[in-house]
């Protein structure tokens, strides 16, 4: 017996095998992880980038109706360029900020369920599927 556990003890031919088998797991989750949060990422930036220039573009209105108007256009329009983004998943809030005149804000929502990393969901966190995005732009004239 005591030959047997030493032969067992010095045999190393099915230990690449073992860490194999015991890294390739934590290994793919991992690279999950980095893809989905990578395209997670990316939609977040393209809404970001969508609301700023929605927000630069309502500069050129003369009243918030127009503001608000050139600002939901500009998403209707440019959504598509974005790769990540459905534009039937894209809404828009415009308006003048609450508690400063001075201020315009353009609010871009984008449902994300369509996004396929939802799919690995259940093995890692994952964020909202809903991404919001705010830009401020200072009225000018006054």
């Amino acid at each position: 017996m005591r030959k047997l556990i030493d032969r067992f003890l010095r045999e190393k031919s099915g230990a690449s095998a073992v860490e194999f088998a015991l890294v390739l797991p934590v290994f793919v989750l991992v690279m999950l992880g980095i893809i989905a949060y990578g395209i997670y990422f990316g939609a977040t930036h393209s809404v970001q980038q969508l609301a700023a220039d929605a927000a630069r573009a309502s500069i050129a209105g003369l009243s918030d109706p127009e503001r608000i108007q050139i600002a939901n256009r500009h998403v209707t329009e440019n959504a598509r360029q974005y790769a990540l983004l459905d534009v039937s998943h894209v809404s828009v809030e415009a308006g003048p900020v609450a508690t400063d005149a001075t201020q315009f804000r353009v609010a871009v929502f984008y449902d994300a369920s369509s996004l396929p990393i939802w799919a690995i969901g259940p093995i890692l966190p994952l964020p909202s599927q809903t991404i919001a995005r705010t830009a401020v732009v200072k009225r000018g004239g006054y």
